[in-house]
């Protein structure tokens, strides 16, 4: 790894790559900077000689010595890979290290310890240390050689060798076993199978090794090739399928995951079994890689083992996780810097996703060598009927293209050279037979990109086949993603190229800008193909009304196309967008919507997520912007894409009924159907209902429980949710409970409702929160109500965490048996919260700066404070405190999540229901806030309760004002 050059200079498909490191063999190294091997003998001799008689000091000291010689060694390599960069490098100085301190041990050991063991066995290393590679903190993998019936003796000295390394603190891995025990287990388990092929003699009797080696290759390698490779190439896919099959995680496995150092070992495997090469390079002439190729698996080896190697340093251990606590620090070091629209961390991912497409390429293109190798070199009449059988057919509609056992292969090497529009056909007419691709095929697309040049991007029939598979009715995004893996969709779309292997530095976005742009069209064919009622049934209705699904298409594959620019994605990605329709053969009208779609995609999510659904001026406002009917369609549906391919577990019921609110609100409105009748008669129409439902009471309490809310309650809440709230109510009173909690679970909506019934009082959702956050339960809704008697009925929305209904009730239970502890005082707040938070660590990846807006004309009653910060346990209850030290009254609240920052939004009063006005009084608002939000001391928020006593009276009176405002119906 070395310093960072600028992107290429190709319009089409603008790439950042970094200059190509030096690949060195190990004869390229000097070594002398790591380890005076002659010295590290001389010491271990001279500690042998000095305790003769001693044999635990001798060990002892042996110990220290050796210990010291592999900590500066690995320290030196450190400095090394500083200062040159190279990580195959400071793997293979590692690895010498090791060699060293191993090959020292074993002088020891046949020196003075067992000193008949002289040569009795080999001393042999396997796995990744075989390949003479080593990471700072991997397993130390060896195997030793036994010749047939070694003495206890031999036992006893390998013994001796495996605990010095274990107290060294070296994780070893190893096996001792004769050649005929290797070759019979080489023959039934791939493992060995594996391990063995990468042997590598480190010290010992040599013609062990060797006699192993010449054995392996004849009794085990020789027409095992198919066998071998199927193996591998399945256990790749397994380990695939765990890591969550792409490599366009944001949090990537170094080691494991797609595009990772282990799928180049697989390649490294394949091809030294089935070719008999012992170097990469070798392949070059053998015609499997062209020298471009062998070049980008060399920098994608180095730069890998150069993340890997940092990554084990910074950690102390043997970490493979890319993860955001280290991105940072890794990006420093192998010096990265800003730029203009992406930080150095984010220019840093951005290349790793590179390199681990180049993987990728290089996986298929071995793939489609080998089984082009494997079909002419099958012998005989078995090779003729084999020939036969698998020989290609037409298809129907194309002369370019043929069809080789359910995937398409070119017709002739040329087509592409011939008519570059084929480049785009073949996946066209994937698309349309349903078949997967020929590796080879793939090869030469890899090979062919130049020739998408401005020509092939403005030629109306490319256009037309791309709009066909992007709208296909099949899997548009298979092929999409099969486009994008082989380099054509960011050629054909250089906008799109800009943000291939594009990643967001924070928690909320799970893949790369291109994956999940292609995840997205993935939801919306799904919705589009009927599959989706059960999650999403109001789209799925609306998706058959939808008379323009080219519009809808092109804007889900565009909406995030302008990331990573300085200006604002939404207008940046209009803007591309309108330029991009007319290619596409968008009429004016259709280009319109998809621009307008581009530029406001974010606006359903965030108003459904963080303002009140009930105020009905959220509803004008928002009704204001969409102003149409289809536009509301389909924007609804763009959002409900968006959000489902963010990643696993980001979409949930809750925001789907959020969603839902919203849309038919605005629908009612922009329908013209939004109610004339007052807010007052509606209330008064509401109270009746309530009485008319509560027939099987008395009439007396019928009277009460219908008489106890005021209008935002009746408005708001539906009918039954306020038949159940009477029950509960009454149920408390009959009890004599000044303070109860009721709970209910909803799968299909994800969340947990717990209603609190309580004496009211400015800090009541404060402490309800801080009880949340001490019981684990992640806020993500409150409604907060005063009683005409003067109680409180908050109903907070918590998070689903059990699927099984019976679980999820019973932690419901617990929290709401947290909320009764604490507001009842038998819990002091300060102390339940801390040990919920005592061993939490800090994050340090993150950095929110604090924010607050403070809003008078998002409604017509509240004032609207919304603030954004990074998120953290006990929070909310913070926030709360706060707001109601400075005299507020929350009304509702909107407590929302995206990854590590959270924006909550507070509906408040000042203590007579008036809105905040008064620029002095907003600015300490804001300034205590923010003080919180930092986590800054705050002497006023100090003064807490730790809980609120019960009692039957209210503790706030409701003023004349609010009656006259607000009275019960």
């Amino acid at each position: 790894m070395q310093t960072k050059r600028e992107a290429q200079q190709e319009p089409a498909a603008p790439r950042e790559q970094e200059a190509a490191p030096r690949m060195a063999t190990t004869n390229d190294i000097d070594f002398s900077d790591i380890l005076d091997t002659d010295c590290l003998l001389e010491m271990c001799d001279a500690v042998a000689e000095a305790n003769k008689t001693r044999p635990d000091v001798m060990r002892s000291d042996l110990l220290a010595i050796l210990k010291k010689a592999s900590s500066e060694g690995r320290q030196n390599a450190r400095a090394l890979l500083s200062a040159d960069g190279s990580g195959i490098n400071c793997a293979r100085r590692i690895s010498w290290l090791q060699d060293q301190i191993i090959t020292v041990l074993y002088e020891f050991v046949c020196a003075h310890v067992f000193p008949q063991q002289k040569d009795k066995f080999a001393v042999t290393a396997v796995g990744g240390y075989g390949r003479d590679t080593l990471a700072p903190g991997s397993d130390i993998d060896l195997l030793f050689l036994f010749q047939p019936k070694p003495a206890e003796e031999t036992h006893k000295a390998v013994e001796f060798m495996l605990y010095v390394l274990w107290d060294m603190g070296f994780k070893v891995g190893h096996a001792t076993r004769t050649l005929e025990e290797c070759i019979a287990l080489s023959k039934s388990d791939m493992t060995i199978r594996t391990a063995i092929l990468e042997m590598r003699y480190i010290c010992g009797l040599r013609s062990l090794e060797t006699q192993l080696e010449t054995r392996f290759d004849k009794e085990i390698v020789t027409g095992t090739g198919p066998e071998f490779i199927a193996a591998k190439l399945a256990e790749r896919d397994e380990r695939h399928r765990k890591a969550g099959d792409t490599r366009y995680l944001v949090e990537p496995n170094v080691k494991e995951g797609k595009g990772g150092l282990r799928d180049l070992h697989t390649l490294y495997w394949i091809s030294k079994y089935y070719y008999h090469v012992r170097d990469t390079a070798e392949l070059v002439p053998l015609g499997v890689l062209s020298k471009h190729e062998y070049h980008l698996f060399q920098k994608a080896d180095d730069f890998l083992w150069a993340v890997r190697c940092h990554m084990h340093f910074l950690t102390g251990k043997a970490e493979e996780r890319l993860s955001f606590d280290i991105q940072r620090e890794i990006a420093e070091a192998l010096g990265y810097h800003s730029r203009p629209g992406l930080s150095a961390v984010e220019r840093f991912m951005k290349h790793y996703f590179l390199v681990a497409k180049d993987v990728g390429d290089l996986t298929r293109i071995l793939c489609a060598a080998l089984e082009d190798q494997q079909a002419k070199s099958t012998p005989g009449l078995t090779g003729v009927i084999s020939r036969f059988a698998h020989r290609s057919r037409k298809i129907a509609g194309s002369t370019e293209f043929v069809e080789d056992r359910g995937r398409i292969a070119l017709a002739s090497p040329d087509v592409f050279k011939s008519d570059p529009i084929s480049i785009i056909r073949l996946f066209h007419v994937a698309d349309i037979n349903g078949l997967e691709f020929h590796p080879d095929a793939l090869k030469r697309v890899t090979r062919s990109l130049s020739l998408i040049d401005n020509n092939l991007r403005e030629n109306d029939e490319a256009n037309r086949l791309f709009m066909s598979i992007l709208t296909s009715k099949r899997d548009p995004a298979l092929i999409l993603r099969r486009m994008n893996e082989a380099g054509v969709l960011g050629r054909f779309i250089p906008e799109f190229g800009k943000i291939v292997a594009m990643m967001q530095f924070n928690m909320y976005h799970h893949y790369t800008v291109d994956e999940h742009l292609i995840r997205t069209v993935d939801v919306l064919s799904e919705i589009d193909k009927g599959k989706a009622d059960d999650l999403h049934p109001l789209a799925n209705k609306l998706m058959h009304g939808i008379e323009d699904r080219e519009a809808l298409y092109v804007a889900v594959l565009l909406h995030d196309i302008a990331k990573g620019r300085q200006e604002d994605h939404s207008i940046a990605g209009a803007r591309v967008a309108r330029k991009l329709c007319a290619r596409f053969g968008l009429s004016q009208k259709q280009t319109e919507m998809v621009v307008w779609l581009i530029q406001e995609h974010l606006a359903m999510s965030m108003v459904a997520q963080t303002r009140d659904l009930t105020d009905r001026k959220t509803i004008t406002d928002f009704a204001d912007v969409v102003q149409s009917l289809d536009r509301l369609k389909m924007l609804l549906i763009l959002t409900i894409c968006d959000i489902r391919a963010v990643g696993p577990g980001v979409w949930n019921g809750w925001k789907g009924q959020l969603l839902r609110t919203l849309y038919y609100e605005t629908e009612l409105l922009l329908a013209g159907g939004f109610s004339v009748v007052s807010r007052k008669e509606r209330a008064n129409f509401a109270a009746e209902a309530l009485y008319n439902a509560l027939s099987d009471w008395s009439q007396k309490d019928r009277k009460i429980y219908s008489k106890l809310h005021y209008q935002p309650y009746l408005l708001s809440v539906p009918l039954e949710d306020q038949v159940r709230h009477a029950g509960f109510i009454r149920q408390a009173d009959k009890a004599g409970q000044a303070l109860a909690t009721m709970v209910r679970t909803d799968s299909f909506h994800a969340i947990t409702e717990i209603t609190v019934l309580s004496p009211d009082h400015p800090r009541l959702l404060a402490v309800i929160a801080g009880a949340c956050a001490a019981a684990g339960a992640n806020i993500v809704d409150a409604q907060i109500f005063t009683t005409s008697d003067g109680r409180a009925l908050d109903t907070i929305h918590v998070s689903r965490e059990f699927k099984d209904d019976a679980d999820e009730l019973r932690r419901a239970g617990t929290i709401g048996r947290m909320i009764e502890d604490v507001l009842s005082g038998r819990k002091r707040l300060p102390e339940v919260i801390a040990t919920r938070t005592k061993n939490r660590k800090k994050s340090k990846a993150f950095v929110i700066p604090p924010s607050v807006n403070i809003s008078n004309s998002l409604s017509n009653k509240f004032t609207v404070i919304e603030v954004e910060c990074l998120d953290r346990p006990g929070l909310l209850s913070e926030i709360t405190a706060v707001l109601s030290d400075l005299s507020l009254d929350i009304q509702s609240a909107r407590i929302t999540t995206f990854g590590e920052k959270v924006i909550d939004t507070f509906y408040v009063t000042d203590l007579v229901g008036q809105k905040i006005s008064g620029d002095s009084k907003r600015s300490n608002i804001t300034a205590r806030l923010k003080a919180v939000m930092a986590e800054e001391q705050d002497e006023l928020r100090e003064r807490m309760p730790s809980g609120i006593i019960a009692q039957p009276t209210p503790v706030r009176a409701v003023t004349q004002t609010e009656k006259k405002a607000d009275s019960p119906a």
